[in-house]
């Protein structure tokens, strides 16, 4: 798949609002600032800087407030709270700018499991769809001609089981009928995966069913956690069922945090890693703005901030070295991950480490790629030609 056929590809960067909703709450406002400051020079064009909550049930939100009023905003850059009722929607607008006002386009959403909507919104799901004709009827009112629609738990649920894509389709279906009943086009769907029952064919399959069916859907928005090690896969599978017509936004956060206490895996549940979804959206040649090495350093700076190591990948080893970067052939052993950080710290990360080598490691091969020759050619000639491409002392 050549990098002209793929989507669009936009990340939203919800570590100060998924992530920092399950660490401490002690966590001091300063800290948190110093991680929303460095989050908005990594390039990131959207970032979700809190929740507009009562502090009762969420305590690590008690000063979002503080946060908003403290912070330095980066001009580009979009940012964008929660707020679940109208209390929450008023303290937002008080800050109105520096954050970005709500989009205009109405959306209906439901949760497939009415055990998570109860336990998260303790609302039920019944509830949910009775609110669908005034959300319609609200848009209606105020000219809109698009709109967006939503299915939460999509996948499975921890109290429920797996839902199947019958389920997902009849429950998007209610939706858009609405909405084209009342003269509007959907052009959005959103998916959420709150206890990460995410697979790479059911998401690649559930994309692709709603393309075929409703082909003026050309934004594709995907909340996935990682719980269970698959959200990646599924972002990359979901990279594969959209053409270059589509837009998909996915949400990450900075070192994977993420998860709410209402589903049953607290700080396990995780997101996807902003900077590993950097990582591979650069090796696909898929266009990025953020920077891969500053992401690193903010993924860094995350750990310092929640007091303890996250789950990025990248963060540990850094992106593929390219000629330029290529690790030194005589480096000594690498063992522990404070050596591993030589991509970042240089030599002095490995410094003291064992080193078996009684001479120079060389390699005829690395000649070639320093003077700018491809790799592969450069291997092939040599191993066709009989020249072994590496020579080292045994120890």
């Amino acid at each position: 798949m050549s990098e002209t056929s793929y989507p669009r590809v936009k990340l939203i960067e919800e570590g100060m609002r998924e992530g920092m909703q399950i660490e401490s709450a002690d966590i001091p406002v300063a800290d948190k600032i110093r991680l929303l400051d460095a989050l908005s020079r990594t390039g990131l064009e959207s970032i979700v800087v809190g929740s507009f909550v009562s502090p009762k049930w969420t305590p690590q939100m008690a000063h979002v407030d503080e946060v908003v009023a403290g912070f330095t905003p980066v001009d580009g850059v979009d940012y964008t709270a929660l707020a679940l009722n109208r209390r929450g929607v008023e303290r937002m607008e008080q800050y109105i700018p520096p954050l970005t006002p709500p989009s205009r386009s109405s959306r209906t959403l439901v949760h497939l499991c009415d055990v998570f909507v109860r336990r998260n919104t303790n609302r039920s799901q019944a509830a949910e769809i009775a609110e669908w004709p005034a959300i319609v009827g609200r848009a209606v009112a105020a000219g809109e001609t698009t709109a967006s629609v939503a299915i939460n738990a999509a996948w499975g649920s921890n109290w429920l089981g797996l839902f199947d894509e019958d389920y997902r389709m009849d429950m998007l279906d209610r939706q858009i009928r609405l909405w084209h009943d009342a003269g509007l086009t959907v052009d959005t769907v959103w998916i959420g995966d709150p206890m990460a029952w995410n697979l790479p064919q059911q998401v690649g399959s559930q994309l692709r069913a709603i393309r075929e069916r409703w082909p003026e859907i050309t934004t594709f928005h995907l909340h996935l956690h990682d719980a269970r090690g698959t959200a990646l896969l599924s972002a990359y599978e979901a990279i594969h069922a959209l053409g270059p017509e589509h837009t998909l936004i996915l949400d990450t956060s900075v070192g994977g945090m993420g998860g709410c206490p209402y589903g049953g895996h607290g700080r396990m549940t995780r997101m996807i890693p902003t900077e590993d979804l950097v990582d591979l959206l650069n090796e696909l040649g898929i266009p990025c703005p953020v920077d891969l090495h500053t992401i690193i350093e903010a993924s860094l700076l995350a750990e310092e901030v929640v007091g303890h190591e996250l789950w990025g990948h990248v963060t540990r080893v850094g992106p593929r070295p390219r000629p330029g970067s290529l690790f030194p052939m005589d480096m000594p052993f690498v063992e522990t991950k404070e050596q591993a950080e030589h991509f970042r710290r240089g030599s002095a990360a490995y410094a003291g480490a064992r080193s078996p080598w009684q001479e120079p490691v060389t390699s005829p091969v690395r000649q070639a790629v320093d003077r700018g020759e491809d790799p592969s050619t450069a291997a092939h000639a040599f191993a066709a030609g009989g020249v072994p491409p590496i020579r080292r002392h045994q120890f």
